[in-house]
């Protein structure tokens, strides 16, 4: 259950987020300026004093925003070439269901058609990787259906790593979808919420209170600001652990909501793992938990791979299945070849969501690579 490894050699950026790039219309290399205005509003929004919420992964998509921004000097030229393969297999399959917009630097633009087709629409904006689960804008929507964008100051996971031009990804993606900027003081990453759309949210303690991020925010703190972008009126504290992977233990390898009261949660069958004994801990915690209405969680367990394929294997490789994505009328998840615990997934998926198609990719270079998974490279615009 090993994650994204801690970055040692990666140059970070000093100042602040350069914005620069400029939007495509579509098509590789057709490029017009960027807007004047850094926040692009849609046709007559005003913004309301409150009353945001961010809805449930499985509520309608309007689309999925990806980055096409692996870069050889993190990635290094093994996996540069299969981690861009693996991104746009993701791609090409959640484009199957619902549209897909993928930021791309302007140098990458034909590569990114020709791997991920022309069933995408492609923008070019400068990049550092290609988490837009952690760099992007976390949608919302108010009570008359308005949407915008939450923007929580990416900084590289705790400076971890380069972060220039993704921290500029929130503002971009906005931008484009035509939605405002709401802005926050919180600094952490959209793969360490994990909401219900009814008022609950799962947060890791190691990522979002961890000083590298928010020195000195206290859980009231950092609870007041969720509930006022995010509409979050009850947050599930989950230890999490700390300084064992780039993230410092993001909540999406941990535990998902499949539905309102229904959660499932990964386990580690390793006693050696590092993740054991805090994965026993948070299943201890979600089953004595209870929601923002009252209700007791069911808790479904999904169990780890015991082996994986030997390509990209490495300390860091992310072998977990929680990391699936949820998109209109599918379920996009990983397979790691080992046909037992492949097959218990899909099975486990297949139950939890019998209406949506249950799609396995093997994306085992930006597993090993990059130690995240498919949750990790896609954002959701709702409805």
């Amino acid at each position: 259950m090993n994650r994204r490894r801690f970055l040692q050699h990666a140059a970070l950026l000093s100042g602040s987020a350069l914005l620069g790039g400029c939007l495509s219309d579509g098509h590789a290399g057709q490029a017009e300026a960027p807007s004047k205005q850094p926040i692009a509003r849609g046709p007559g929004s005003k913004l309301q004093a409150g009353g945001w919420r961010m809805p449930d992964e499985a509520a309608p998509h309007a689309a999925t925003w990806m980055a096409f921004g692996a870069q050889a000097g993190i990635w290094g030229k093994r996996l540069l070439e299969p981690a861009r393969r693996n991104l746009a297999d993701i791609a090409r399959a959640i484009a199957q269901f619902e549209p897909v917009r993928m930021l791309v630097p302007s140098d990458d633009l034909a590569l990114a058609r020709r791997l991920c087709g022309d069933g995408m629409q492609l923008i070019a904006q400068p990049l550092d990787d290609i988490w837009m689960r952690d760099s992007g804008p976390v949608f919302v929507h108010d009570a008359q259906g308005q949407l915008a964008g939450a923007g929580f100051n990416f900084n590289g996971w705790g400076k971890k790593q380069e972060y220039g031009w993704d921290r500029a990804a929130a503002t971009a993606v906005c931008e484009r979808a035509g939605v405002s900027l709401l802005k926050s003081r919180l600094v952490l990453e959209g793969g360490a919420l994990e909401v219900d759309g009814d008022g609950a949210a799962i947060i890791t303690e190691s990522c979002v209170l961890n000083p590298n991020r928010n020195p000195g925010v206290s859980k009231a703190a950092c609870e007041a600001e969720l509930q006022r972008l995010l509409g979050v009126a009850k947050v599930i504290w989950l230890p999490g652990i700390a300084g064992r992977d780039i993230t410092d233990g993001h909540t999406d390898f941990y535990a998902r909501f499949i539905r309102p009261g229904v959660v499932i949660a990964s386990v580690d069958s390793d006693p050696s793992s590092f993740d054991y004994a805090v994965q026993q801990r948070h299943l201890a915690i979600l089953r004595q938990a209870t929601d923002a209405k009252g209700r007791r969680l069911q808790v479904v367990t999904l169990r780890g791979p015991d082996q994986v394929r030997p390509d990209y294997d490495s300390k860091s490789f992310a072998a977990g299945y929680v990391n699936f994505y949820v998109c209109n009328g599918a379920v996009i998840a990983p397979q790691f070849g080992d046909d037992d615990a492949d097959g218990n997934c899909r099975d486990i998926l297949r139950e939890q969501f019998p209406e949506r198609e249950i799609v396995q990719l093997n994306i085992d270079a930006i597993a090993g690579g990059g130690g995240g998974g498919i949750h990790c490279v896609t954002q959701q615009q709702p409805a």
